[in-house]
């Protein structure tokens, strides 16, 4: 008598079942966090009635086109993910989840999201012969645009462009003034400052994160100013210049009499100022080639810390004084 032994060989991660933490994972609960807080931040600069059912749609909305925006991100970048260290556990490449899978869920979070948004301007009402954008729909605008921007300029820009970190930077700035627009259905000039503050602080941060990274980023051929630049002077001096300019522009809700009264405005700046100091210390240490590898990451954690502060003293400005 012949018994027959099979042996089954190894599940490889294809064959993983994934798991709703991996889906989650797809969303970048972290990316899609601060979009939400930033566009808060928004929000409650403008200083609104409070409205529960616009706030929570509001909220519901932002985060789904991030998390959406977040899965076909990692959809369209799933080749070079595998092909990097720190990426290469993501649930794409490590066979959890289906690029079908990851597509699916992204275009149903952004179409949600953009519903969700679009509900804020109440029932549409066209016009035969013509074409404007009511100031209803600016949040949804605001939030396409982002989606648009971060998808189909940022991403396909990162295999071949030098300056695709500063296009994410613009799709990166947008969340702020889509929860001014939910507020006020327009735009104001503090909403623009917050454009502004969202765009320079992106540049430091990443210059932080791509020197760090550079050579995983060298590995996919992504030509990104950390890649092309060996000795790191250019990416210190750009990230120094971008970080003074983030100062400046933080600092224009005083003059533009924005940031509450006098006393209020004073305040503000002198937080302002004081943030931007350290914030500036640390790029000027990124200058110094033989620590520039420690310098990078005190840049990046200072820009983690920064940004919360600053934010912080401007909506407490603006609704406590």
């Amino acid at each position: 008598m012949n018994d027959t032994v099979t042996i089954s060989a190894p599940a490889t991660p294809a064959a993983a079942k994934a798991r709703f933490a991996d889906y989650l994972e797809l969303t970048k609960p972290r990316l899609s966090l601060l979009s939400v807080l930033t566009t808060l931040v928004g929000w409650f600069a403008a200083r609104p009635a409070w409205d529960a059912p616009r706030f929570w749609l509001l909220l519901l909305g932002t985060g789904a086109c991030a998390g959406g925006v977040a899965a076909l991100n990692q959809w369209m970048e799933s080749d070079t993910d595998a092909q990097m260290h720190r990426t290469a556990d993501r649930p794409i490449p490590a066979g959890r989840v289906t690029g079908g899978s990851a597509f699916v869920l992204g275009w149903l979070l952004c179409i949600g999201g953009l519903v969700a948004l679009f509900r804020l301007g109440g029932p549409l009402v066209v016009t035969p012969g013509k074409f404007h954008v009511p100031a209803e729909r600016l949040a949804a605008l605001f939030a396409l645009l982002t989606i648009v921007s971060y998808l189909a300029c940022y991403t396909p820009a990162k295999r071949r462009s030098r300056w695709s970190v500063e296009l994410g930077a613009v799709a990166g700035a947008f969340p702020p003034l889509i929860g001014w627009a939910a507020a006020t259905n327009g735009v104001g000039p503090l909403g623009w400052v917050l454009f502004g503050l969202l765009f320079f602080w992106q540049i430091p941060h990443f210059m932080a994160v791509a020197w760090t990274h550079r050579g995983d980023y060298a590995r996919v051929n992504f030509p990104f100013l950390p890649v092309r630049d060996a000795e790191g002077g250019r990416v210190a001096r750009w990230a120094l210049l971008n970080t003074l300019a983030l100062v400046v522009v933080s600092a224009l809700p005083s003059f533009l009499r924005e940031a509450g009264m006098p006393a209020a405005s004073q305040a503000y700046l002198g937080a302002t100022l004081l943030l931007g100091a350290w914030f500036v210390t640390r790029a000027v240490a990124f200058l110094r080639a033989d620590t520039r590898d420690q310098a990078a990451r005190k840049l990046f954690y200072t820009s983690i810390l920064w940004l919360p502060l600053q934010l912080a003293a401007l909506v407490a400005d603006r609704l406590i004084f």
